[in-house]
């Protein structure tokens, strides 16, 4: 199939969650990466991965950044219909940080180091003297909810019962831990910095700690919607490409991406604590660009199938393992860019 055809579709609608690792979506429509593909893309801000899941399926979306485990999620029918999806490009690597509020820092002495388990040990230590806290995750199918769990389990934390997982908005983070709605959460950047900033909570971990290069954010589109539209989506994955490498350039280019994103359709007000977009630094690792992070690689999902494939054991399920080879499949990526 001739993927360099016109695409079926000039005009679509791709939905994002305000995270940094939205930005080659914002990157390829500020800068005309999408345009000079010969579409018109409006992205449509979503406060929820519900909410945003729910369009993908229903149609009033054509894609959106998903978490990555979300495409396989939806294609076994976990907390909704069954909806076959897939992830044709990966968006993102890496880029989630632990954090807990400042006070349960002081009273535990759990603090950012080089080895995670340090500060899930201190948290584990003061849970005999403390009351049970309350700690935050994006969505139940999450690479946070699954980090969290481990990190947890590091210090001898039990999830299910030592602690109240439960779920929030990204954006909801910052604000439920300074009105002390929450003790902590996981979540992408830049809500763990914007904490810190605010000295509402504090850096005790990052995902890069437990799970180094692990495909974090994805382009999720319906089977149906990549069978109807294969230029469209071969359209979409080159303007995505073309965004990562512009964003690898320069320190300038990357100076620009922050002030897109900072942009009130955006990320606004939330991104104006950062002087630069913080990519690769550590402890967050967050990669939108290099050698190999864009293309989907389905033995990098192994952490999240074996996670998946936890949560299916309770409701007496196994993984599918031909859903999750279709799910993530490079076949999509290398036909757009001829690998």
């Amino acid at each position: 199939m001739d993927m360099n055809k016109t695409p079926e579709l000039n005009r679509l609608t791709l939905g994002f969650v305000p995270l940094l690792d939205a930005a080659l979506l914002v990157i390829a429509r500020e800068r005309g990466f999408f345009a000079a593909q010969g579409i018109d893309v409006s992205l449509s801000r979503e406060n929820a991965w519900s909410t945003l899941r729910d369009k993908v399926a229903a149609g009033l979306l054509d894609g959106a950044q998903m978490l990555s485990p979300m495409p396989l999620a939806m294609s076994l029918g976990l907390e909704r219909a069954p909806c076959d999806a897939l992830a044709p490009i990966t968006l993102s690597r890496n880029g989630n940080a632990f954090v807990l509020s400042t006070s349960l820092c002081e009273q535990s002495g759990a603090a950012l180091g080089s080895e995670p388990a340090a500060s899930a040990r201190a948290l584990g230590n003061w849970l005999g003297q403390g009351r049970r806290p309350r700690l935050a995750m994006v969505y139940p199918f999450s690479c946070q909810h699954y980090l969290l769990r481990e990190w947890l389990a590091l210090g001898g934390i039990d999830p299910d019962r030592d602690v109240e997982l439960v779920v929030l908005p990204p954006p909801r983070m910052v604000t439920a831990l300074s009105e002390g709605q929450i003790d902590g959460f996981c979540a992408g950047e830049p809500w763990g910095s914007l904490a810190e900033h605010y000295r509402v909570g504090r850096l005790v971990a990052s995902g890069a700690q437990l799970w180094p290069e692990h495909p974090e954010k994805v382009l999720g589109v319906t089977h149906s919607w990549a069978h109807h539209y294969p230029a469209t989506l071969a359209a979409l994955i080159r303007a995505l490409v073309a965004a990562s490498e512009w964003l690898a350039e320069t320190p300038e280019n990357r100076r620009q991406a922050l002030a897109w994103l900072a942009l009130p359709p955006y990320l606004d007000r939330s991104v104006n604590h950062l002087d630069s977009l913080p990519l690769d630094t550590a402890p967050i690792h967050q990669r939108l660009y290099g050698p190999g992070v864009l293309r989907p690689d389905v033995e990098a999902m192994g952490r999240i199938a074996e996670q998946l494939n936890r949560s299916l054991r309770h409701v007496e399920r196994s993984l599918d393992i031909p859903a999750l080879h279709e799910c993530y499949s490079p076949v999509h990526f290398d036909a757009a860019m001829h690998q």
